[in-house]
Formats: C-alpha cells, sequence, structure tokens
C-alpha cells in the first residue's frame, strides 16, 4: 500500500463521515441515543461486523486491482 492509497482512503472515509452530518445532523442525534441504549456487547458485535467488512472490502479491492 502506498502513502498515496492510504491517503485516498482517509479521505474518502471523512468525505462519506462529513456528507452524513451534512444531509442528516438530527437522524445522527436519533442513531447515537440507540447505541447508547444498546448493550455494551451488541455495540462490540456491531463494531465486529463493521471491521470485518471492512476488511473482506479491502482485500477484494486488492485483489481486483491486482488482477
Amino acid at each position: 500500500m502506498t502513502l498515496h492509497t492510504l491517503v485516498l482512503a482517509l479521505g474518502l472515509v471523512l468525505v462519506f463521515e462529513g456528507l452524513v452530518f451534512v444531509l442528516a445532523p438530527r437522524r445522527i442525534e436519533d442513531i447515537l441515543r440507540m447505541l447508547a441504549s444498546l448493550p455494551i456487547d451488541a455495540r462490540r458485535m456491531i463494531g465486529m461486523v463493521a471491521l470485518v467488512l471492512g476488511a473482506v472490502l479491502v482485500t477484494l479491492s486488492g485483489m481486483i486491482v491486482a488482477s
């Protein structure tokens, strides 16, 4: 992975995160309240699923570029 790819990935994350706050700021508050009401184990599981899904997408993107 090059520095260019790392900066590009970070930039894309920030664009999508910022887009959510621009388009639906009140919805974010609702989601945060909902997350706060979930048990710790459920939040941990959501994080784990997001982590695994992200790792799979990164791996797949590497396979697409390599082919």
